[in-house]
């Protein structure tokens, strides 16, 4: 076995004493237990996660579909870029949803904008489609679809070679679809990436750099 358990272990005893988990010599991506909890992945706003380390080609389709719940008004949810200006990418900036894509040509943006600026931001969980095929954009935030026109319609492809960042990504990582550095903070779930017929989900655990970020457990509520 060469990955950690995703549970919560208590109340351990060695040679007939107990161990003290209140002050450990040292830990490592340990976080607390809570006493409720819920399926997903928790991002503590310090982070992300990276996946697909040889680099995610988004090209001329992807249909990008997750669930997630905060109480922050302002959090990058996903992006992949490449070195040059093709990049997607998806964020809540000022309690909206946005995303960007750039085919080569520049970017345009489908914006959900919800009634009030914290309607998205209510600690509940909301469900999240981004559709880009071809020139086309969409964005559907809880059944609500967006579509956003786009002058560029000769361009069709996001030739992207790089890992795709979710919940933040680092310092010298440039991504050329996302306006904001935040990371997010709160609950991620069911994350799937769909081109053509095959769909893929993905398992934060198996993520190649994971930093404040926790597989398998949210807690139940944030307070």
């Amino acid at each position: 076995v060469t990955h950690s358990i995703p549970a919560c272990i208590g109340s351990m005893t060695l040679n007939g004493k107990q161990l003290d988990n209140e002050s450990p010599v040292s830990i490592f991506a340990v976080n607390k237990c809570y006493e409720t909890v819920q399926d997903g992945t928790f991002f503590d706003g310090s982070g992300f996660a990276a996946l697909v380390r040889e680099g995610y080609k988004v090209r001329s389709d992807v249909n990008i579909t997750l669930e997630f719940r905060t109480t922050a008004v302002h959090g990058v949810l996903l992006g992949v870029s490449s070195a040059k200006v093709d990049a997607i990418g998806l964020e809540i900036v000022h309690g909206k949803v946005l995303f960007h894509v750039n085919n080569g040509a520049g970017r345009i943006t489908a914006t959900y904008e919800p009634r009030g600026t914290n309607s998205l931001c209510d600690g509940k969980w909301h469900k999240l489609q981004a559709n880009k095929s071809k020139h086309r954009i969409s964005l559907i935030i809880d059944g609500n679809l967006v579509h956003t026109d786009n002058p560029y319609i000769q361009s069709t492809s996001a030739d992207t070679n790089n890992p795709i960042y979710v919940g933040g990504y680092p310092a010298d990582v440039k991504q050329n679809c996302l306006t904001s550095k935040s990371s997010f903070r709160g609950c991620l779930r069911n994350l799937v990436l769909t081109k053509g017929q095959h769909a893929e989900l993905f398992d934060f655990s198996r993520a190649f750099d994971l930093r404040g970020v926790f597989p398998h457990s949210c807690p139940g509520a944030e307070h």
